[in-house]
């Protein structure tokens, strides 16, 4: 590295932020812009360790030393080009992504990491601004047609890849713009959607076809499809969410995060009229059921549009607030974490299990029953099994419920049902390889490994990308020979 003493004299630090109150009445993003110098001095952190286990930390496997040294140098399109080698969308990763990386620093065993994150931010903005990302058309065509389903981070790294390849792509997307929940699950605080839009028109000056209001199953049958393409990848999320069948789940104020969220989302955006109620967390004292990311987005959008309240609870028991002796590096962390709209205001509460939704006698929601619950190992000591505190039980006041436990799988009605390929004993597409029970047909990302990181979606549209390649070129593709060349180098 260029500085072999950066790691000891350089503090690790990340933007500031801007201040709540001013935030809170926008939705742009939260970070204050900083000079190079400053990605300067944390790329200079980067120790020569040796073996950096940053690279099997991240599920894309991106060259980070080498793009580190590289903007120490100053040296933005040599870093540009290394980092985009492995990853078709830092300016998502370097936004939204938990940076397993990180936890997987080699200087996070007695430091605090490398901020990984913020650099890969640092280095995809640049380029943009320098106007180094530019379409790479391919020099010739194979005459091989693919239909991509989907259009989320794993349809969007799919359809790039297998257009590098020389085959003709169709993306597809059932929604009225490409994105998936980039474009409607993710805040645009964290998010701004104008970050996609300007990438959607790389793919499309590359020579990728966009089709969206398109349900394939409904609007397209899934015969013709196959009939009509070579090859269909289906890379259409994890998109059930998981429900809380409780007493009172059908009143007036209990929804899933995600339909709060998208409405939100599609109000900042400019749209104006809902064919569904529109939801709102306007003085109203709302509580947030889930601990994960997708509740912390829901606090930053209840805060914005000015509730009187927001609580998260979470059934779970509160994590360590450093890194536990169960998980030692380089595993990542089961520790508590604090996001932004955390600190914008929010009332966590840990191992507290939701008993009933409590309405009044218009069927209004006004009030949830929880009680607290402890978690003990059971005496196989095997699982953790939870039992109810005596006395603890009590409503927590309330007039919006926003359920944030996740998603089960993929919507099985119309695409695959008529598709009839196989699932898995949790109800994701079933495949070897990415390659389902029809040879035709592959699948990636959540719809295949079910809810996880947009990180680990665009790596899994790319490694389907290498295996449709191979199912269209009799066993032979040139994405992986060129990923194989990378290594080399």
């Amino acid at each position: 590295m260029g500085d072999a003493h950066g790691f000891m004299k350089i503090k690790r630090q990340l933007p500031k932020k801007r201040a709540v109150d001013e935030r809170l009445n926008d939705y742009q993003e939260i970070y204050v812009p900083v000079d190079d110098q400053f990605t300067t001095d944390q790329a200079a952190r980067c120790m020569d360790c040796g073996v950096p286990f940053c690279h099997s930390g991240c599920p894309l496997g991106n060259i980070i030393p080498d793009f580190n040294d590289a903007v120490y140098r100053k040296d933005y399109k040599e870093a540009y080009d290394i980092l985009s080698s492995t990853n078709n969308f830092p300016e998502f990763t370097g936004r939204i992504c938990p940076a397993p990386c990180e936890a997987s620093c080699v200087l996070g065993i007695n430091n605090d990491p490398v901020t990984i994150e913020h650099i890969e931010k640092s280095i995809i903005e640049e380029a943009f601004e320098n106007g180094w990302v530019k379409p790479q058309v391919p020099a010739q065509r194979t005459g091989k047609k693919v239909a991509v389903v989907g259009s989320g981070p794993a349809g969007m790294a799919a359809a790039v890849q297998l257009n590098k390849a020389g085959h003709a792509v169709t993306l597809y997307e059932r929604n009225d713009k490409i994105g998936g929940l980039l474009r409607y699950g993710i805040p645009d605080f964290k998010l701004e959607k104008n970050v996609i839009d300007r990438r959607i028109e790389v793919m499309e000056a590359e020579g990728i076809t966009l089709k969206t209001n398109t349900n394939i199953g409904v609007d397209v049958k899934a015969e013709e499809l196959l009939a009509d393409y070579d090859s269909v990848v289906l890379t259409g999320g994890s998109t059930v969410p998981r429900d809380l069948p409780l007493p009172g789940r059908n009143l007036d104020g209990v929804h899933f995060a995600m339909d709060f969220l998208e409405q939100r989302n599609r109000q900042v955006e400019g749209q104006k009229k809902f064919d569904k109620e529109v939801l709102t967390a306007q003085d109203k004292h709302v509580v947030v059921i889930g601990g994960g990311d997708t509740g912390a987005d829901c606090v930053g959008s209840s805060n914005r549009e000015k509730a009187s309240s927001v609580t998260q609870i979470e059934l779970l028991s509160k994590p360590p607030s450093n890194r536990h002796e169960k998980t030692p590096w380089p595993l990542w962390p089961m520790m508590l974490r604090t996001s932004s709209s955390h600190e914008e205001g929010c009332d966590r509460q840990w191992a507290m299990l939701t008993k009933e939704f409590v309405g009044d006698e218009a069927g209004k929601l006004i009030g949830i029953k929880v009680v607290d619950v402890e978690w003990q190992v059971n005496p196989e000591g095997i699982k953790s099994e939870l039992s109810e505190i005596e006395g603890t039980e009590r409503m927590i006041e309330c007039q919006m419920a926003l359920i944030a436990c996740g998603f089960l799988h993929p919507q099985h009605e119309g695409l695959l049902n008529s598709l009839g390929i196989e699932l898995d004993n949790r109800g994701n597409v079933k495949t070897k390889k990415y390659q389902t029970t029809n040879p035709k047909v592959f699948a990636a990302g959540d719809m295949r490994r079910g809810q996880s990181l947009v990180v680990w979606a665009i790596a899994e549209g790319r490694e389907a990308a290498i295996e449709v390649d191979k199912y269209l070129n009799e066993g032979y593709s040139i994405l992986e020979a060129r990923d194989e060349a990378k290594l080399m180098v």
